[in-house]
């Protein structure tokens, strides 16, 4: 088998800038992608936190003017990672969140930053640097989705084009008026281009130039191509079905591994779950809810969005509660939701408690300690938070969409008798059916016998990313044969 050398364009990746679950995507990929023979290098914006990261950085391009100023690309590793980076002060050197200010507001200048780390992306496709000329360019999301279109009206001979949606809900529209200040031609104008709706659309552009398109699960790749799903994407998708394909998202099974994660109270794995015990305690008392080992801890690692359903949680706090449990949220997100969640532990104290914000070790001890980790979207491209769930036998409670469908089997009858559940599942997204889960797998849990199944079965999932490294190491190659590469 071949060597492959690929191309990944990202807006962020772990550990050194993250906002969502594409960091993490893009971080744990690569070494994966590596027992498949493929050599991956990923291209990223050079954020503050990126370039002090970058361990023996060495000039391998200039640009005398990259949307309004000079920028030079850095080859560097960090983090394990082998990184093209664009060194371009005037586009990325600013603190915090990658695409808004302190106030959540978008940078105004947004579409010219990852206009740029396109353009970067199609010269590096096209001319190589640093002795590495991709066979495949892969880009993820709107940020990147102008890469495909600055390779197609180059002209020259381009590698292949994968395109991957991670949430279609971010689209990146813009005034169609930038067409000549993003350096793109007068006939990317049209349908077949890069109009969207009378906008330039970015992950349009993507989704319309790439050779190949694929989602982050199976069911979501079949879900946006309907109307309901589509999100004014469907019809371009369903014309494009042939090359449309979902590969489930995996976890980095060594930064999420209960057996030696250094960030939990105490260590556990599949044969042992009864040693997980200790972490219930250490988050309660972390999150100030009351010492109570036979509580049912019910916890929360979201973003606070209607997407993911916080609300339908907000509305059936009293269910968790009557049932005896206890919440542990942490996230940020709508001011609604998060006044919501804080009045709700006030009123609640020692029962529910929230941290409003991200951090990582405490994301780590309420997948460690809650007894159910709770992820109930309306939508859901993958979801990552369940699988890290599953890995530390915390029982996930899921809708049925998306990558949750793909990942959570439901505890019902059959499945108990055949030994294969490993959560509650729930269907429609409402919230009268959200407390019937939360009733439910409380009844689960009050038998404890079944509820250490659960546990065992969860953990012993696979939801590490070998599986689906294979699949895409098949596409790439499938991708550069049919290309005569």
């Amino acid at each position: 088998m071949s060597a492959l050398e690929v191309l990944s364009v990202v807006s962020e990746v772990y550990p050194l800038v993250k906002t969502g679950g594409l960091a993490d995507v893009a971080g744990a990929l690569p070494g994966a992608l590596a027992q498949e023979g493929v050599t991956v290098r990923t291209l990223v914006p050079g954020y503050p936190a990126v370039k002090a990261a970058l361990e023996k950085p060495k000039v391998v391009t200039k640009i005398g003017d990259l949307f309004g100023g000079p920028a030079k690309v850095l080859a560097g590793r960090a983090a394990g990672l082998d990184l093209f980076v664009i060194d371009a002060a005037h586009l990325y050197d600013r603190p915090g969140n990658p695409y808004h200010d302190g106030d959540g507001v978008d940078w105004p200048d947004n579409p010219f930053r990852f206009a740029a780390l396109a353009k970067v992306a199609a010269q590096i496709g096209i001319e190589g640097a640093a002795g590495f000329r991709p066979q495949v360019v892969h880009t993820h999301d709107w940020q990147t989705g102008l890469t495909a279109a600055y390779l197609e009206y180059d002209g020259r001979k381009r590698p292949g084009t994968v395109a991957t949606i991670h949430n279609l809900a971010f689209q990146g529209q813009y005034p169609k008026d930038l067409l000549p200040a993003l350096h793109l031609p007068d006939h990317a104008w049209g349908v077949d281009g890069v109009e969207y709706y009378d906008t330039i659309g970015f992950l349009k552009a993507g989704l319309r130039m790439s050779d190949r398109v694929t989602t982050v699960s199976p069911t979501y790749a079949a879900e946006i191509r309907s109307g309901e799903g589509g999100m004014g994407l469907s019809g371009l998708l369903s014309g494009r079905a042939g090359v449309v394909s979902g590969i489930l998202n995996g976890i980095d099974i060594d930064v999420w591994n209960p057996a030696i994660d250094p960030l939990i109270a105490a260590h556990f794995d599949a044969a042992s779950p009864s040693s997980r015990r200790p972490n219930k305690t250490a988050l309660q008392r972390r999150m100030g809810l009351r010492i109570d080992s036979k509580a049912m801890v019910f916890g929360v690692v979201s973003r606070l969005s209607w997407q993911k359903g916080l609300d339908m949680v907000l509305e059936g706090i009293e269910t968790i509660l009557a049932s005896g449990g206890q919440l542990a949220l942490l996230g940020s997100g709508d001011r609604d939701l998060v006044d919501g969640f804080r009045r709700a532990a006030a009123a609640h104290p020692g029962r529910v408690a929230c941290v409003i914000g991200y951090d990582e070790s405490l994301a780590h001890l309420v997948q460690a300690g809650a007894d159910v980790l709770m992820v109930p979207s309306r939508f859901e491209p993958c979801g990552l938070t369940q699988l890290c769930a599953l890995r530390y036998g915390a029982i996930p409670l899921v809708t049925r969409v998306g990558g949750l469908a793909d990942t959570i089997i439901d505890a019902n009858e059959m499945a108990l008798d055949a030994g294969t559940g490993t959560g509650v599942v729930f269907t429609p997204p409402h919230v009268d059916m959200f407390r019937a889960a939360v009733q439910r797998a409380a009844a689960l849990h009050e038998d404890q016998s079944i509820w250490r199944r659960l546990m065992k079965n969860a953990m012993r999932t696979d939801v590490s990313w070998a599986r689906s490294a294979s699949r895409y190491a098949a596409l790439y190659r499938d991708l550069v044969a049919e290309r005569g590469g």
